[in-house]
């Protein structure tokens, strides 16, 4: 029925003793000297429910902890793992640059971060869930995030036998720790003193499927409806009030009118403003996403100067060029022009330009529509659009990195290049070409692959090529201005798994925090936040970037799980943004990068003390979107604080 771990590790199976049919499912009943157990299996459409009582009946107190394990059908041909938000197949090519836990099936070096089995804490996960592919079957197994003996554990392994999946009660971290650095930390392995007479319920679900890629997904659908009866939003303000205080904030902290730029970074502490981060990439972090966020909403409100801050950001990004001809991928205080984060110095990457292009496009457009016109906008597009199109080989794949000095490609081995599709698309109707458009399809069609397979990556500069949440956003972008330009059914069925496997990333439940940090204190609430990466293992809100295409799915599905988690989104992002100057220790209009759910980098429950540009860049994006189309997003009755705009 399940088995008893004790510190160091020792095994006590409790064996099954009797079983009987009941209605629905059948009842075991068994144990192990002094810990009685029944446990109560019932069928529920395609899933199992399972219920567990323990009961120590001994007279000495026991430590232990309690594992639930499965053996996987059939043979496991490589590692395919899925521990939502934390863990993606094998999880980190070898020759990826950033050292986080990677499944090996010879075993590997622990040192190294590699293994052939993994236990995790719950709270590394955005579901409380495993899932474990074989050429047989995948089986995911789930439980709730606590338990009465603490926080809960998902693991995964193979050896020799088979390969199989696990829950622990409480967790264990094995066999070491991923804290955010490169160098592990030792094993963090929990137990439970039972004291004689303690009883305990644990529960947990099961589903097997056939072995697709995507098989995942009605499991995470169906643990997301069970949460979401007792796991509730609670944002702090509209998306209104959200937006001015994003909007002042990015002008106030982050706009430098004496270099035409939004510092990427400013201080919660302004006596140490030596902490911001001087620098300003053109997408991503800094740059035209988010000057075009101002840009939209000066526009809206009539706010003069938030107009003129965004056009001198995109004018000083349009205006700058490489060599090759492109935009740069960063600019700094202390060097000026730069390629960026990338692993040589003389490398652009394909992801920062795309997103730079298309919201330089959509800065330009929008200007339009107030009868501004920007030419060195468009000659800007138009020349990064065109050296794009002019990188494509003939599987379709537009590159990944290229060199600044020629504009040769100097690697394609990831899916960087991907939200180019969404640009050219955007770049083809704007300038009635169809040699764009189709170049966008090529791209759709090769980098569809990655889609299908459930292992997206190489969107950020700073993880080289580990899956990330930003892969899938850039993919939903992308096949949806595919689908809305020409309606083949292919751009919305890979939309959907875009969609889909990016919701892996993002929290269907509340962590529970100590009331002693600050996420505690506030009653911060993750349900609808993302997982950054298996990387970079902390909250964000970059997904309010696509929020609009989610929207749009939904519109083209009639799924109405796109648009709850859509609102989901945006309600956990409707929470800490600074109201007045010392909300959370923040300035007014601050917002974190960074809110820490587990142990990694920082303790469980602090929160990062910078404001990110990027930050308050897509909260006022998503605050927009929700603005500007209130059958989506209507006004909520339960907004918990007003905030002070």
């Amino acid at each position: 029925m399940a088995r008893l771990l004790g510190p160091a590790g020792q095994l006590t199976s409790l064996p099954v003793q009797e079983a009987r049919p009941s209605d629905g499912g059948f009842v075991l009943r068994g144990g192990d000297g002094p810990i009685r157990a029944e446990s109560r299996w019932r069928v529920e459409g395609d899933v199992i429910a399972v219920e567990l009582d323990l009961a120590h009946d001994g007279d000495r107190d026991l430590d232990a902890g309690v594992r639930f394990e499965l053996d996987l059908p059939g043979r496991a041909l490589e590692p395919v793992w899925l521990v939502p938000g934390c863990f993606y197949r094998h999880n980190r090519f070898p020759e990826c640059l950033r050292r986080y836990p990677r499944a090996v099936p010879d075993g590997g070096d622990p040192a190294a971060l590699e293994s052939s089995w993994w236990s995790f804490r719950c709270d590394r996960a955005s579901v409380p869930a495993v899932f474990g592919w074989t050429e047989a079957a995948c089986v995911g197994l789930a439980t709730e995030p606590l338990s009465t003996l603490g926080l809960s554990g998902v693991g995964f392994g193979v050896d020799r036998q088979a390969a199989r999946v696990w829950l622990d009660f409480p967790y264990r971290e094995e066999p070491v720790v991923y804290d955010g650095s490169p160098v592990p930390a030792p094993a963090d392995v929990r137990w439970h003193r039972w004291r004689p007479g303690e009883r305990h319920r644990l529960t947990w679900r099961i589903r097997v499927a056939a072995p697709e890629p995507h098989a995942y997904d009605p499991f995470v659908r169906h643990l997301y409806e069970r949460h979401r009866r007792e796991h509730h939003p609670a944002p702090w303000m509209s998306a209104a009030q959200a937006a001015a205080l994003t909007a002042y904030g990015l002008h106030r902290w982050h706009w430098r009118p004496e270099h035409d730029a939004l510092f990427e970074t400013a201080a919660f502490d302004r006596a140490h403003s030596e902490l911001d981060r001087p620098h300003m990439h053109v997408g991503w972090v800094s740059g035209t996403p988010w000057a075009h966020a101002l840009l939209a909403y000066g526009r809206m409100t009539g706010a003069g100067p938030y107009v003129e801050a965004a056009t001198r950001v995109l004018d000083k990004i349009a205006h700058a060029r490489t060599p090759a001809g492109t935009l740069w991928g960063m600019w700094t205080l202390q060097r000026g022009w730069r390629g960026g984060w990338n692993p040589d110095s003389a490398w652009l990457h394909a992801r920062t330009l795309a997103e730079a292009t298309l919201f330089l496009l959509r800065a330009a457009r929008l200007e339009e529509r107030h009868g501004a016109t920007h030419p060195h906008w468009v000659t800007a597009v138009v020349d990064n659009l065109r050296f794009a199109a002019g990188r494509q080989d003939a599987r379709g794949n537009l590159g990944s990195y290229y060199d600044h000095r020629t504009g040769a490609v100097v690697e394609r081995g990831s899916a960087a290049g991907m939200l180019w599709i969404a640009a050219l698309v955007e770049g083809a109707g704007w300038l009635e070409d169809p040699e764009l458009h189709a170049v966008a399809r090529r791209a759709g069609d090769h980098y569809a692959a990655f889609v299908e397979d459930a292992f997206i990556y190489g969107a950020p500069e700073d993880v080289h090529l580990a899956p990330t949440s930003e892969d899938a956003y850039n993919a939903l972008i992308a096949y949806i201005a595919l689908y809305d330009a020409d309606g083949d059914g292919r751009w919305l069925r890979l939309a959907r798994q875009a969609a889909n496997w990016m919701m892996t990333f993002r929290w269907t439940y509340n962590v529970a925090f100590d009331p002693r940090t600050l996420l505690g204190r506030y009653d911060f609430r993750s349900r609808g936040a993302d997982q950054a990466s298996p990387s970079n293992q902390h909250l964000h809100a970059y997904g309010l970037v696509c929020l609009r295409e989610l929207v749009r799915l939904w519109r083209h599905t009639g799924d109405d799980h796109y648009l709850q988690r859509a609102r989901d989104n945006l309600d956990c992002f409707l929470q800490l943004v600074a109201r007045q100057d010392g909300d959370f220790n923040a300035r007014k209009g601050m917002v974190t990068e960074r809110y820490y759910q587990t142990n990694c980098f920082q303790p469980k429950g602090s929160l990062l003390t910078l404001s990110h540009a990027w930050c308050a860049g897509v909260t006022l994006h998503g605050c927009l979107v929700a603005m500007d189309d209130p059958e989506a997003f209507p006004p909520r009755a339960d907004v918990r604080e007003a905030a002070d705009g």
